[in-house]
């Protein structure tokens, strides 16, 4: 199965199950609380299959053409004619607070499968990579704050840290409204120290897709040594007398520590000649190389041939594993915790968006959810399940927003409706629904573009 088709599988499979979550929420506690459901829907348009369920009610069940999305109907005055038997139990004339608990329940289920998908992952076992950092650029924010390759991060903020995911989250977490970012690293000594990362007026910068530890200046382990593992024949690095096996230690007086700041480094200089100094064997040596020209879609870049290993030092993957695994009775007050920790950075990011201070590029529309979506996949059944739980509480929380057409628009009526002590005028709803609509138009509009800007900007 291609990329692409796997990916729109798995944004169909991923949809089908967050939306079969939210709207169960809606038709399990609607049923609970005595309204009548004519109609529970997965995905719009016209069934693909239906069924109709027992007396009394016969609601009906439907598997519709369009997965991107789905609804619960209930019986509503407002709607259809009600029968006198029924009127008690539709929607407009079941009490007020009845009514908001039923449209909080989707989101609230959301919440919850959240909840229970962290729990299931940390009691099998959840893997990651202990947060050691690889490479540190010169003249970074790092490197003025004195972080050095193999440090270990330990506490971001005072809040303990064991893998790489961990980090990234507490690191974000200390952006938003911070100008310093503490951390506690260890050093391969064992011997700890405190550094602070300088982040003043940067949280627009960083909070851009993929550019947080690149701004920071920090490449996390594992890292690929520069290490020549093949040359090209009649190549720049071959004419200069480099060999398989030679360690790029510094080009030009720069520090080199990886191969992809090795490359990231011939890249930019085509044409010119630059001073390297290497390790052969146990001797290091001056080599004076000319750093070859190509065309690379239109851009000249430098090259000189040679390429580096694709394989990591013996037992290194071995030495950064970390594994988050709980007991049965741990694991849940874990997933709440998670849950939780998700949801306040979630809200906290979408709340500096408004005011500028954090990127908007970081809203992705359904074009990125679905490539996420089949590369989750692919990694694995653990991987797939953290990456619904981020999904759904993504889903909870925008539905839990004012708008009109959202949870959250239809729970502002219910308030205004208990406020003022009688229903919101039709013309008030129409134009309700109008403005809902125009927003949802703008913010799918929006995320559209951010996704092709990511395919094309890429490419």
């Amino acid at each position: 199965m291609s990329n692409i088709g796997s990916s729109i599988l798995a944004f169909v499979v991923a949809i089908g199950v967050l939306v079969s979550v939210h709207e169960f929420g809606h038709f399990w506690v609607a049923r609970r609380l005595g309204f009548k459901v004519l109609r529970f829907s997965i995905g719009f348009g016209r069934p693909l299959a239906r069924w109709r369920g027992a007396a009394p009610d016969y609601t009906e069940y439907w598997l519709s053409s369009i997965p991107l999305g789905g609804y619960v109907k209930m019986l509503d005055e407002r709607e259809t004619p009600v029968a006198d038997v029924d009127r008690a139990r539709s929607f407009n004339h079941r009490p007020i607070w009845q009514r908001i608990v039923v449209l909080l329940a989707g989101p609230a289920f959301n919440f919850l499968f959240a909840i229970i998908a962290y729990s299931a992952m940390f009691a099998t076992g959840v893997p990651g990579i202990k947060p050691v950092i690889g490479a540190v650029t010169e003249g970074s924010v790092a490197a003025r704050a004195g972080l050095a390759p193999n440090d270990e991060i330990e506490t971001v903020g005072g809040r303990p840290i064991d893998t790489w995911e961990a980090a990234t989250l507490a690191i974000f977490d200390e952006l938003l409204g911070k100008s310093r970012i503490d951390l506690k690293v260890r050093e391969p000594s064992g011997d700890t120290r405190t550094v602070s990362l300088d982040v003043r007026g940067r949280a627009a910068e960083l909070t851009e897709p993929s550019a947080l530890y690149t701004g920071l200046g920090i490449r996390p382990a594992p890292v690929v040594p520069a290490v020549i593992a093949r040359l090209a024949p009649g190549s720049a690095a071959e004419q200069a007398g480099l060999k398989v096996g030679d360690e790029v230690l510094r080009a030009d007086e720069r520090k080199i520590t990886d191969w992809e700041q090795w490359a990231a480094f011939t890249r930019k200089r085509p044409g010119e000649t630059v001073t390297l100094q290497i390790r052969r064997g146990g001797e290091e040596l001056t080599v004076p190389v000319t750093i070859g020209t190509v065309e690379e879609k239109g851009v000249t870049i430098g090259r000189i041939g040679a390429a580096g290993s694709a394989e990591l030092p013996a037992g290194t993957i071995e030495r950064l594993r970390a594994e988050q695994r709980y007991g049965p009775i741990e694991s849940l007050p874990r997933g709440v915790e998670k849950t939780w920790q998700m949801t306040s950075l979630t809200v906290r990011m979408l709340a500096h968006m408004l005011v500028g201070d954090v990127s908007l590029k970081n809203m992705s529309g359904p074009i990125t959810i679905a490539t996420v979506a089949g590369d989750s996949a692919q990694a694995g059944f653990s991987t797939f399940l953290n990456f619904l739980a981020v999904v759904s509480i993504s889903l909870g929380i925008i539905n839990l927003l004012p708008v009109p057409l959202l949870d959250g628009g239809q729970v502002l009526y219910q308030v205004v409706e208990w406020v003022k002590g009688s229903p919101l005028s039709e013309r008030a709803l129409a134009l309700g629904q109008q403005i809902g609509a125009l927003f949802l138009i703008v913010l799918m509009s929006f995320v559209f573009y951010n996704d092709l800007t990511r395919i094309f900007g890429s490419s």
